[in-house]
């Protein structure tokens, strides 16, 4: 199912939970959704037809490394990003923000936008609101994220406020450099670190702009995770009902599935593919650490009742092996199985908020991952 505009319905609630629709002219998003990340056009260690046959339906691009490399005039002139990598679905775009404030050198912010130095080779930025839009608009992405400044935490009351105020100005910048799109959608970002009066201003301001959907960001920085919950306790009521609501960077599978009780509709981190990488897979049992010397020696895949062919088919020592050799192939399995893992959540979610027991749902799943992962699978 398409839609020539862009359109969210809220198909379902059960308690705070919903489950959704965002249909737009590239394709329908499931929600509660999780976006794998595909940072430089590509989710890394994995083809694109296994990322849409794991379920996604929308994938993530990040405006701040493409406009480094390869340059978002040269994407557009090769197509815009579906055309260069591959992805025909929906994409969202991160505005750059947070990657300017953390990964750029020698960064000076001031009311107009940004200037920074690249990781990659020294080369003069500059990112404004306007920049921000454009190049999204260059990448062809179908959700455009507002450019804004987050902090870090802890932060002083001032720092966060200060920093909550400016996103909110260029919040209206960006909305009018977005101007009608049709097909397609800005979304404002929450800000306000772990201050609840500052959470609450940012959210009830971006409702008035009456945008076409909103995210929460600035947290899963740092911060304990109740004090993630806490602001997202106070900041989704305030949104609309009838938009989208997304948290940025966000998460563990323990994370997304409290969140979903508190009204989130959309996730993306890049945890389960670089964890994959890294040697950690993200199963029904929670986390199972392959680099484990108690691994050597184990037939047992890391799932045999899952449906991906990397969590079934391959034994946890061939894996284990793969991973203590550096071999590229430990990677691609495992971000396989965790990519699968997170989907195949976010479809029990959504099926468990139709049918009206996603109470059960969350019960049943956290206890199967406190059984861990010695336990007999069955």
């Amino acid at each position: 199912m398409t839609s020539e505009n862009f359109e969210f319905k809220v198909l379902a609630t059960d308690g705070k939970a919903r489950r959704g629709e965002i249909t737009m002219p590239r394709g329908t998003i499931r929600t509660p959704a999780f976006m794998p990340v595909g940072t430089a056009g590509t989710v890394k260690a994995m083809y694109m037809d296994q990322v849409k046959d794991l379920g996604a339906d929308i994938i993530l691009g990040n405006t701040y490394h493409l406009m480094l490399r390869p340059g978002a005039e040269r994407v557009a002139r090769l197509g815009g990003l579906h055309e260069f990598g591959g992805w025909q679905g929906p994409i969202l775009t991160d505005s750059g923000g947070f990657q300017v404030m953390s990964l750029a050198q020698l960064r000076k912010l001031t009311e107009q936008g940004v200037t920074f130095r690249s990781h990659i080779d020294g080369r003069a930025y500059e990112m404004s609101p306007e920049r921000s839009i454009e190049i999204q608009g260059l990448l062809d992405s179908d959700i455009q994220m507002q450019l804004d400044e987050c902090t870090a935490l802890p932060a002083s009351f001032n720092v966060m406020q200060k920093a909550m105020e400016l996103s909110l100005r260029w919040a209206e910048r960006c909305k009018v450099a977005f101007g009608d799109q049709p097909g397609k959608a800005m979304f404002g970002i929450v800000q306000g670190g772990d201050n609840v009066q500052l959470r609450e201003q940012s959210a009830q301001a971006l409702k008035d702009m009456d945008l076409k959907g909103y995210a929460v960001g600035g947290l899963a920085v740092g911060e304990p995770q109740q004090v993630m919950l806490d602001m997202l306790d106070v900041t989704c009521p305030i949104l609309p009902h009838e938009k989208p609501r997304y948290l940025m960077g966000v998460g563990t599978p323990d994370d997304m599935l409290k969140s979903v009780a508190r009204g989130i509709d959309m996730f993306d981190c890049v945890m389960p593919t670089r964890a994959g990488r890294h040697g950690l897979a993200f199963t029904r049992r929670g986390k199972v650490n392959l680099r484990n010397a108690r691994h050597a020696e184990d037939h047992r895949p890391l799932d045999e009742m899952s449906a991906c062919p990397a969590s079934s088919q391959y034994s946890r020592a061939y894996l284990h092996h793969l991973v203590k050799s550096n071999e590229a192939l430990g990677g691609m399995l495992l971000t396989w199985n965790n990519l699968h893992y997170y989907q195949y959540l976010m479809q029990g979610i959504r099926d468990a908020i139709e049918a009206g027991r996603f109470n059960d749902f969350f019960e049943e799943t956290t206890a199967e991952w406190a059984k861990g992962d010695i336990a007999p699978l069955g």
